[in-house]
């Protein structure tokens, strides 16, 4: 495994980009003079999948993780089958770089749009850029849902064996990225399909601190939703997982 200053800033890179180019084709698709506005939520999909390529690519070095779910369900994988490759320090340098990067990646998304945010009047759609927001509020189901398509991500790239937690590869992460799109279209209905609690929290701390022209609320009454979903997920994924494949 790599050391932990390349996992930092190789995930902070990975993780930059994710968020540069996932938040960006929700702005060309939502926000007002735009090429590709009204395209659709399939795009949606599209969009975070080859973002998903992109920025695991280019966080090689660390394995590409660029979402702390994938992380600790990876971690708790190797502890139910007796390994060691995952400690605390670890854990919490993937978790920073991730955080960091979803951070970063958000402000260029609002750098790259900025004429587009401000010529938009509904707060609700350039919120809808950085972090996600459930059609129907209801917490324990909003979980429920957020929880069942983590599993889904991580449970399903244990099984195909695509993640050993040091080098994936570009073929591979292109799976994953179609397993992105395939969450998205199948699942992603309820919440907008977190699955990925750096890449919802990171952005919504940007859109609280970015001086956006009428953005209102940053919603943190939802915030733990799209952070605490993925982990459960994540965890059972990694617990079943050395038993089910």
């Amino acid at each position: 495994m790599a050391g932990l200053g390349t996992i930092f800033l190789s995930e902070t890179v990975g993780t930059a980009m994710l968020l540069l180019l996932g938040g960006g084709v929700v702005a060309n698709n939502i926000l007002p003079k735009n090429k590709g506005k009204g395209t659709g939520f399939l795009m949606v999909n599209f969009g975070w999948g080859f973002a998903v390529l992109a920025g695991a690519i280019v966080a090689n070095r660390s394995g590409g993780h660029i979402n702390p779910a994938v992380t600790i369900g990876l971690a708790v994988q190797d502890w139910v089958g007796g390994g060691n490759k995952f400690d605390f320090v670890t854990i919490m340098t993937y978790f920073g770089g991730q955080m960091l990067g979803a951070f970063l990646g958000a402000v260029l998304c609002w750098l790259a749009y900025r004429k587009q945010f401000d010529l938009a009047d509904d707060p609700a759609l350039k919120l809808g850029v950085f972090s996600t927001g459930p059609e129907d509020r209801d917490y324990f189901w909003n979980t429920v849902t957020e929880a069942i398509g983590t599993f889904v991500l991580v449970f399903v790239i244990m099984g195909a064996g695509l993640i050993d937690t040091t080098n994936m590869g570009w073929l591979n992460y292109l799976g994953v990225s179609l397993l992105i799109v395939g969450i998205g279209a199948s699942l992603g209905g309820p919440t907008g399909y977190a699955i990925n609690p750096a890449r919802d929290l990171g952005p919504r701390i940007a859109h609280a601190i970015l001086p956006i022209k009428g953005k209102g609320s940053s919603d943190w009454a939802y915030s733990w939703v799209p952070v605490v979903g993925p982990f459960i997920g994540a965890v059972l994924a990694g617990l079943l997982a050395p038993v089910l494949l």
